[in-house]
């Protein structure tokens, strides 16, 4: 086989908090800036927060697999690894090639939104109309910020995970920064009393609680990076599953807090005004046109964050793909250099450069079928999780999850809840243009599988992922 899967290998250079920047940065990204608003409206102040902290147990649970399974095989990949060593061949394909998916999905969409945040900076910046699509005019300003954004991230991935690693840390720490004169101006000048109702009763407490309950997975969705970067943390392998687990906390606790401070803030009225409800109510903590717009570039931040570590987990869950013969060996070639998957990252950044041309509908596009592809996943590692735990009870887990067997068939169980969601007869499930993006990347990658099988065969495969199965130092640095 002259063409096979390079045997190079990526480098281990990611400290705790580097691992920590990129799972908080990626989970956080940019929903809390357009839909805060929405959240208190659907179900009430305290209403929105319970749901983010239900939601929150729920994907804590879930974290917890991904935790003792990262501990205990971290290479690169992560589902990838899970998914084959538990359940075979072809659900190792289906697992990473659906999450892959997702993380494609996520760095398109931040394409498409990172024009529409600028727009609330530069009113009126979008001209030279290309088309109409879905009732929206594409223009051609609107699509070159778009464009020019992805250019930028796929460049700062391509030069080494160091690079990507340093920018998360710095524009993390921006929303930190931003996020903490938030609160804490906000509980000393906000009102108890704006935050009523405290419910929304209209569909029931629970009705309205629901209504957000939906969405908490997917604002979520990002811890799963750690995963698929684990080859190039520098850690002992039980910090990776704590670093994890650390990541999912926090990020249930932001979300509760910037809902809780726009409440303190902006009563019903002026929430049913706000288009942006964060930064409004920033402005309304400090009085000042610049505050909200300080908010608004928090916001902005928070999409490179998402967007870069997206751009690590997308990047290497290909490269693991083609790595061990699934997918063709070109998506496995690192850079000499830099020791990056280039054309894994290049193959990303060309997605994420197509997106903008689809205008503003593509957002809701992208994240619903992309959605579909990460609980899919979701579903595969928590399976992967509960088979290990049978077949192989002796099995090194730095980190290991008390009561295991019961935290994996209730993940098991709140997977196939999420799945439930996108199907027909929901009423969030997939309309007709996101089924055919699901089902489309689905056919693709089925077809590459079965080229690359036929050209390699499954026993290449076997003997790469047993290679990546047997070659994990406990202590790596050390």
């Amino acid at each position: 086989m002259t063409d096979s899967p390079s045997g190079t290998q990526l480098t281990r250079v990611l400290a705790r908090k580097d691992v920590l920047a990129l799972a908080f940065g990626a989970m956080i990204g940019w929903g809390w800036i357009v839909l805060t608003g929405s959240w208190i409206q659907s179900a009430g102040s305290l209403g929105a927060i319970a749901a983010f902290i239900l939601g929150g147990i729920a994907i804590v649970l879930v974290g917890l697999t991904y935790a003792e399974l990262a501990s205990a095989m971290p290479q690169v990949g992560g589902e990838h690894v899970y998914s084959y060593r538990a359940l075979g061949h072809f659900a190792s394909f289906f697992c990473t090639w659906a999450i892959a998916l997702g993380y494609v999905s996520v760095v398109a969409f931040e394409a498409v939104a990172l024009p529409t945040v600028v727009e609330h900076l530069f009113p009126g910046y979008a001209v030279g109309q290309l088309w109409t699509i879905a009732g929206w005019d594409v223009q051609a300003t609107w699509v070159a910020v778009g464009v020019a954004g992805s250019l930028a991230m796929m460049a700062i991935n391509y030069v080494g995970i160091r690079t990507a690693a340093l920018v998360q840390k710095v524009v993390t720490l921006l929303i930190l920064v931003v996020g903490v004169m938030f609160i804490t101006g906000a509980l000393f000048e906000g009102e108890r009393s704006t935050m009523e109702p405290l419910f929304n009763t209209s569909e029931g407490v629970m009705g309205g609680i629901m209504m957000v309950l939906i969405m908490v997975p997917f604002m979520f969705v990002g811890f799963d990076v750690i995963p698929q970067a684990a080859e190039e943390i520098n850690l002992p392998f039980r910090e990776i599953g704590r670093v994890l687990m650390i990541s999912v906390i926090l990020a249930v606790f932001w979300y509760a807090l910037i809902i809780l401070g726009t409440s303190l803030m902006l009563d019903a009225e002026a929430l049913g005004a706000s288009s942006l409800a964060v930064p409004d109510a920033m402005q309304a903590v400090f009085q000042a046109p610049w505050a909200g717009n300080l908010m608004v570039l928090a916001g902005i931040a928070g999409i490179i964050t998402s967007w870069n570590a997206f751009y690590v987990g997308g990047s290497r869950a290909i490269y693991a793909l083609a790595h061990s013969g699934m997918l063709p060996a070109f998506l496995a070639k690192l850079h000499p250099k830099h020791r990056t998957p280039t054309n894994a990252i290049l193959l990303m950044g060309l997605l994420s450069c197509i997106a903008p041309f689809f205008g503003r509908p593509a957002l809701v596009w992208l994240v619903v079928a992309g959605g579909l592809g990460i609980v899919i996943a979701y579903l595969f590692v928590s399976l992967s999780f509960v088979v290990l735990r049978i077949k192989e009870p002796g099995m090194a887990r730095p980190f290991k999850v008390r009561q295991g067997m019961a935290v994996g068939v209730v993940a098991v169980l709140l997977s196939l809840g999420l799945i439930a969601l996108y199907l027909p007869g929901s009423p969030s499930a997939l309309a007709p243009v996101e089924w055919t993006l699901f089902l489309g990347w689905m056919g693709l990658g089925l077809v590459l599988y079965g080229w690359s099988r036929a050209r390699y065969g499954v026993a290449f495969s076997d003997k790469m992922m047993y290679r990546e199965l047997a070659g994990a130092d406990p202590y790596p640095g050390r």
